[in-house]
């Protein structure tokens, strides 16, 4: 920028010089020289602002910098402005000397007696017309031609024309002879020739720019011609002589004139010259001065460009960043110092490396033992020595049912529920601990039934089974796991071995007995006397009944024992609901069933007979249910509902059975599925755990839950959630 801005301040100064290229290019010249000298401006600003920042934050080597840079500013800016200032007065004095007083009086005087010479020939015209016009006073319009040719031959004019008073042209002599339509005066014109009795004219100068084209010039006079006879219905007569002025004359008067124009303009714009000569010089000294500030900078960065890359080198590993650094590649000492500063680091960086490497597998073995306990299905915490929780997993949140996270840094005693639990742990500690030094177990455990109650019963009771050790920093490791359903699990298989024992034990004295009691009746019918007759026959009912409920006891019991595989095929449940509830019509049932299909339900895999026993038992369950919460009030009696429906989302069919019961008591609900667990008072409690062990062999979600109506329990609700078929669900 620098270098285009000295061009352009040259041809710049060619241009002030010379006015045809003054004219033409200096407004573009002087403004792409501000653009250059602006630009330089900007940058030199920018630059001051990075030293400034670099001064202010304190970086090595930026006073160093700036004290360079000031001193080549000097050696740059000092000159120039002595420079500046004798040019300054030179042009101005120079300028006031180009304009003097004693040349503009003469190119006045010039410019006056060009003008009064013209006017002088213009009167002495306008007389000799007027005397010429007295010519015609006698002559009548149609002799006025002869007339005109004489006038003109007497004032040596180049044209004569006779004009009537509504400026209609009576007669004419000379060039106008041969116009059709010569120019006509206007009616200005003779109106002012009727009061001044004569006019003159000078025409053609104001038009002239060159003086070669003088001829052009010409004096044309009107002069009235005065009627022999007064009267007011006579039209007066105007003549008009037209003459040439002397080319020679109107030559001299127009250079002249231009030459005092010009010297005029020049006056006026004597302040515009001395601003645009001092405006040169000005910009001159800013380009140079600019680039002279510029190359100190630069050069003064290179001088300390070493320094700087050391120093912000310094900075970086002092702040911990050891990334590869610039090295310059130069022979001198500092730049072999910034070298040698570059492979120290390498060294440094690599040796981090390695540190961080080893951190990082540390890390990510961490991350890996975080994630495997994240996803362990047991519960993890761990404790310090006064039992605070110090961390614990996301199965601890799920198997303990409390919100761990809001409890952390506080005891686990602290956690609603768990006080109880906190207490058993803390004691299993206590003692593992004093026999640890006595007997070297590395950890200890002990089952445990959290919620639970002293009567046995349960209100969402959970069987634990916790195990406990001491970690290297003396911090305690409660590992402890949800065994409820394997629990259940056993019991189930219990009751199932002892259904197949009942059954085997039971079935086989029942049909002697009734066939005894029965051949008892038989025998000693009619051979008693009434009273003991009514006894016998009441006695062998009883019997009879008592051996009917056991044989219905036995058959329940087998059936739960005895249940075979189911043998899933393609399976419609719709079908399947809608054959079992004919069973359930109006005139049978107790209590009417309504039934919800969904039409859209695809075909699932199941086994018809152990489905139709499900639904069944779950019907069955539903009517006693309702008719045991009516009884004896006398409300009537809901209709028990049955409905299926499919999920796209999930792609499982779901038969849902509700009832308007008095629901499940909170000690039940969760050990419903267990045999013998019943709310009917002549129960079994085989039902559900049937339709349970059923939908565990068709792999279905089986969830048992009451209805709720604004807090109050209106009813029991049995689902079962069947996957489909394999073919459909492909």
């Amino acid at each position: 920028m620098s270098a285009i801005g000295m061009v352009l301040l040259f041809m710049l100064t060619l241009a002030t010089n010379n006015r045809a290229l003054y004219e033409r290019n200096y407004a573009w010249l002087f403004g792409v020289n501000v653009l250059v000298a602006v630009l330089l401006l900007a940058v030199l600003v920018w630059v001051g602002v990075r030293l400034a920042v670099r001064l202010r934050r304190g970086r090595f080597g930026s006073r160093l910098l700036v004290k360079l840079a000031a001193i080549f500013a000097l050696v740059g800016l000092l000159p120039g402005l002595l420079i500046y200032v004798v040019s300054y007065q030179f042009v101005t004095r120079s300028i006031e000397s180009w304009f003097d007083v004693k040349v503009e009086g003469a190119l006045v005087a010039g410019v006056n007696l060009a003008r009064v010479s013209l006017d002088s020939m213009a009167e002495d015209m306008a007389s000799k017309a007027r005397a010429a016009s007295v010519q015609l006073a006698q002559v009548p319009d149609a002799a006025a031609g002869l007339v005109l040719e004489r006038i003109r031959d007497q004032l040596s004019a180049g044209d004569v024309i006779l004009w009537s008073a509504a400026g209609h042209a009576v007669a004419s002599a000379g060039q106008s002879r041969l116009s059709l339509s010569p120019e006509r005066p206007g009616a200005a014109q003779l109106r002012m020739v009727r009061q001044q009795r004569t006019l003159a004219q000078i025409e053609g100068l104001d038009d002239i720019t060159d003086p070669a084209a003088a001829q052009s010039a010409r004096v044309k006079v009107f002069a009235l011609v005065a009627s022999p006879s007064v009267g007011l219905l006579l039209e007066p007569r105007f003549l008009q002589v037209t003459m040439p002025l002397p080319p020679a004359l109107v030559a001299n008067a127009l250079a002249v004139q231009e030459a005092n124009r010009e010297y005029q303009e020049r006056a006026l714009a004597r302040e515009g010259l001395r601003r645009m000569y001092v405006g040169t010089l000005t910009l001159g000294l800013f380009l140079a001065v600019f680039g002279a500030v510029l190359l100190a900078v630069l050069l003064g960065n290179q001088l300390v460009r070493p320094l700087l890359v050391l120093a912000e080198g310094v900075r970086e590993v002092a702040a911990g960043n050891l990334s590869p650094k610039a090295a310059l590649q130069g022979k001198d000492e500092l730049d072999g110092l910034t070298r040698s500063f570059a492979t120290m680091t390498q060294q440094i960086a690599d040796a981090q490396g390695a540190v961080e490497q080893s951190m990082g597998e540390v890390d990510a073995a961490r991350a890996k033992l975080q994630t495997i306990l994240d996803n362990l299905t047991a519960g993890v915490v761990v404790l310090d020595q006064q039992g605070v929780i110090l961390s614990f997993n996301p199965g601890a949140t799920r198997i303990l049912r409390a919100p761990m996270a809001a409890y952390a840094g506080q005891p686990l005693a602290a956690v609603p529920g768990l006080a109880v639990f906190a207490a058993a742990v803390q004691k299993q500690f206590d003692e593992f601990l004093g026999d640890l030094h006595h007997h070297g177990l590395d950890h200890w455990q002990q089952p445990f039934e959290l919620h639970g109650s002293a009567s046995g019963t349960a209100h969402h009771a959970t069987s634990l089974v916790m195990r406990g050790a001491e970690l290297p920093d003396a911090s305690r490791l409660l590992v402890f796991d949800d065994i409820s359903e394997i629990v259940s699990a056993q019991r189930a298989q219990a009751w199932g071995e002892v259904a197949r024992r009942l059954a085997h034990e039971i079935k086989n004295p029942l049909t002697p007995v009734q066939l005894s009691a029965e051949r008892l009746e038989m025998k000693l019918t009619g051979k008693l006397p009434a009273p003991e007759q009514a006894i016998l026959t009441k006695s062998v009912r009883t019997i009879v009944e008592q051996v009917d409920a056991m044989k219905r006891l036995v058959n329940e019991f087998r059936d739960y024992a005895r249940l075979p595989a189911a043998e899933l095929q393609t399976l419609d449940l719709n079908t399947l609901v809608t054959d079992v509830l004919y069973l359930y019509g109006a005139e049978n049932a107790t209590v009417p069933v309504e039934s919800e299909l969904d039409l859209r339900c695809p075909p699932i895999a199941g086994d018809a007979q152990q489905l139709r026993q499900v639904v069944h038992n779950l019907l069955q369950n539903a009517q006693d249910a309702t008719v045991q919460a009516r009884a004896g009030g006398s409300e009537p009696m809901l209709p028990v509902r049955i409905s299926t429906r499919w999920s796209e989302s999930s792609h499982r069919v779901r038969l849902t059975v509700t009832d308007s019961g008095s629901g499940f008591p909170a000690h039940i609900l969760q050990r419903a599925f267990e045999p013998y667990v019943t709310t009917k008072p002549r129960g079994t409690g085989l039902g559900l755990a049937v339709v349970k062990k059923i939908a565990d062999e068709h792999g279905a979600r089986i969830e048992l839950s009451n209805r709720l109506d604004d807090g109050v329990v209106r009813g029991a609700q049995v689902s079962l959630s069947f996957a489909t078929y394999p073919s459909v669900v492909s």
